[in-house]
């Protein structure tokens, strides 16, 4: 019995012995089958190399660590690690010819037999204060004008209603000339434009564009002519203008439907939404949801609690929550998304605006949205589109930069102004950007070398400083810190909430006949530490003051993540239970907003007045 054992941990011992001689015999036949030669693409990582070298991933990783490279198993290697590697396993390593297809245009043809009926996607267009978002508002029972500063929309918006029990998506595009680009995309993904015309105003310049983009888009048209209950009114004359862009109304035997409204009572405006389906149904709108989405990015933020946001059109195919998607120059995973009434949504069909969060970064409003198999593919594709789009914005402007110089050797007093645009959303930065290069004057020259959305940061400053240039800001605001830095930069911070009022400030400084009375200045900062709901007194913010002098006759606004919410007055303001006439830095007060609750700790309550510009 004692033997049994020995003998077997004897016949171990040899299998085992014999087990690793076996093993070291395999392992002298391994460099028989290392590669010699091999091809590779962009993108490829460690694993997928060390797999076509047939060659542990550990030994690259030990031989890029001993020269000077740390990578892991799931790195992206670059050209000069591979060609390393190729010398360290006497290796030809050869990069594959780029065959990744580049444009996200909706190339793949559908199958007649899997379209289906897709709702119609109707544009909304004008000129500014005619009445478009009013339409909208009433047809979709919102007040959403209410909202708006002005009275005019200052961003693009996608909105899905039902009429008749059929789905339609209506896009509200500003008015103004500022939007020109905007409204130009919002006809490119459209099916039918509805021109809203007010009969007390007639044929503007806005409402030619508008007309314009929409005949360049090969898209139906239908006049709107909004306010025929205001007096003035006079319809034939509108039409008459009409006929004279070359759009005869059906009534005097040419093909354009023209529909007499008033978007404020809703006279007329079921007989239009009517004749909407219709024109949807002669076009035999078809799509294919059982396929891969294909879009365009309505509208686009940052969100500082979210990260990127975008509001996109789904044109074809069916949009899934997990799906990997390129829009524009960057890419992502969609991580959630919602619909139009801020609901979340796993899905979403052809002519569905949703908002969705994920992506790398904030891509731009007009960008093209398409899914993708291979998140590989989607992370190239998206950075050799960014790579093509410097390249071509840093040949664009050395070529400017050379006509620039040859036109001041030619004429000699030609000066050139710089300018750094800063939104709250990226269609305004855009917008702006756009009409700010529209101005002509003859002696001076306009660039707009960044424009983007986003707070007005210490970036901004130091790139302003250094090229010399004004910055712009709309709807955001500079906190204490980065106007102190721009005093001490000398750097002018200019800012709007109405983009027409900022066009034509910098029109008239060009111009040189800016004679401003009055101007802003900041009375102080105050940050909310904490927030006391109290009834029949509404939010009361108990706040430090952090710079200058918060006085309870100065106007407020109030300030989140470096963008405006709200300007108005202060209801009161208190130091303990006492009420106060002012409180300096340093110290805590107690304050409320005149018609505004809707306080937050974190925001900047901050004091400003008007004081008048004394000229020699």
């Amino acid at each position: 019995m004692a033997k049994k054992p020995q003998v077997k941990y004897r016949k171990k011992r040899n299998d085992n012995h014999d087990s690793g001689r076996q093993k070291n015999d395999r392992r002298s036949t391994w460099p028989k089958e290392y590669v010699k030669e091999a091809t590779y693409s962009d993108g490829i990582t460690v694993s997928q190399l060390a797999a076509k070298l047939k060659r542990n991933s550990s030994d690259l990783i030990k031989t890029l660590f001993l020269m000077g490279s740390v990578v892991t198993i799931n790195s992206v290697l670059t050209d000069d690690m591979i060609q390393l590697l190729a010398m360290e396993y006497n290796c030809t390593i050869t990069k594959e010819a780029e065959k990744i297809n580049l444009s996200l245009e909706d190339t793949e043809e559908d199958n007649p037999a899997e379209l289906k009926e897709r709702p119609p996607i109707i544009t909304i267009m004008g000129h500014v204060d005619h009445g478009k978002t009013t339409l909208l508002d009433y047809i979709r029972n919102s007040k959403v004008a209410l909202g708006e500063v002005g009275g005019i929309t200052q961003k693009i918006g996608a909105y899905q209603i039902e009429v008749d029990g059929k789905k339609v998506t209506f896009i509200d595009t500003p008015g103004h000339e500022a939007f020109t680009a905007m409204r130009a995309r919002g006809a490119k993904m459209t099916d039918i434009a509805i021109i809203v015309v007010a009969a007390d105003d007639g044929i503007m310049p806005q409402t030619k564009e508008a007309i314009d983009h929409a005949q360049a888009a090969g898209v139906p048209i239908v006049i709107a002519i909004n306010k025929i209950d205001k007096p003035g009114a006079n319809i034939d004359k509108i039409k008459y203008a009409i006929t004279d862009l070359g759009l005869t109304p059906e009534e005097w035997g040419g093909n354009t439907i023209v529909h007499e409204i008033s978007a404020k009572t809703g006279q007329g405006v079921d007989e239009l939404l009517q004749t909407m389906l219709i024109v949807a149904e002669v076009q035999e709108l078809r799509a294919n949801p059982n396929r891969a989405a294909f879009g365009t990015v309505i509208e686009a933020k940052l969100d500082k609690g979210r990260g990127p946001v975008a509001n996109i059109l789904v044109q074809n195919g069916t949009l899934h929550v997990g799906d990997t998607v390129v829009a524009g120059t960057v890419y992502g995973k969609v991580r959630r998304m919602s619909d139009d009434k801020g609901r979340d949504i796993k899905h979403a069909g052809p002519s569905t605006p949703v908002s969705i969060i994920g992506l790398s970064d904030v891509p731009s409003a007009g960008d093209r949205v398409k899914v993708f198999a291979d998140e590989r593919e989607a992370r190239l594709v998206a950075e050799k589109r960014m790579q093509a789009k410097i390249e071509k914005e840093r040949n664009a402007t050395s070529a400017m930069t050379m006509n620039d110089l040859t036109e001041q050797i030619k004429e000699g007093n030609v000066q050139d102004v710089n300018m750094i645009i800063k939104a709250d959303i990226q269609g305004s930065a855009e917008a702006l950007k756009a009409s700010m290069e529209k101005i002509k004057v003859d002696t001076v020259k306009l660039h707009v070398i960044h424009a983007t959305a986003g707070a007005i940061n210490e970036s901004d400053i130091m790139l302003a400083s250094a090229s010399n240039a004004i910055i712009y800001g709309f709807n955001v605001r500079p906190d204490a810190n980065i106007r102190k830095k721009a005093e001490e930069e000398h750097v002018n911070i200019r800012l709007h909430d109405i983009i027409y009022k900022a066009i034509e400030e910098m029109e008239m400084t060009m111009k040189g006949m800016l004679a401003p009375e009055y101007k802003e200045v900041i009375t102080g900062q105050a940050e909310v530490r904490q927030i006391y709901k109290v009834s029949k007194v509404g939010t009361i913010a108990g706040c430090m003051v952090t710079d200058g002098v918060m006085t309870n006759s100065s106007r407020v606004r109030l300030i989140r993540q470096g963008v405006t919410i709200y300007t108005g007055e202060l209801a009161s303001l208190k130091r303990f239970k006492d009420d106060a006439k002012e409180v300096s830095q340093g110290y805590e007060c107690g304050l409320t907003i005149k018609n505004f609750n809707d306080i937050k700790e974190g925001d900047i309550v901050e004091g400003f007045k008007e004081e008048e510009v004394k000229t020699a």
